[in-house]
């Protein structure tokens, strides 16, 4: 996939904790590093990879400066980074990824994210 890596702030549906959505090709290998390395200022570190494998999921839990989070890529193209007891961590990563050119952000519509009333 060529860059930039498109990605989205956003709240998780029905929540008001933002997360990290990025959409991705299959064909790409490089993501992960290219992530890394983007957040390098931040010392992320893998602490854990778990096989879901029954929701076609991978989350590697990473501990960085600025706390823990999880990032979540699924065989659907999509990738997450969701620290819901940890907000600054996310408003941190974005900060990064917007001064990277490998990554582009994205308008998020909120009301796509709502729960029906």
């Amino acid at each position: 996939m060529p860059k930039p890596y498109q990605y989205l702030l956003r709240p998780g549906y029905g929540s008001d904790k933002q997360l990290l959505e990025f959409n991705l090709d299959r064909t790409d290998t490089d993501f992960e590093k290219d992530l890394f390395t983007a957040l390098q200022e931040i010392h992320p570190t893998v602490e854990s990879t778990e096989d879901l494998w029954m929701n076609d999921e991978v989350l590697i839990r990473i501990s960085s400066d600025y706390g823990d989070f999880i990032l979540s890529k699924d065989t659907w193209d999509f990738g997450f980074i969701m620290a819901n007891d940890n907000q600054p961590c996310i408003l941190k990563i974005d900060e990064v990824l917007m001064k990277n050119n490998w990554f582009e952000k994205g308008i998020t519509d909120v009301e796509k994210y709502r729960r029906d009333k």
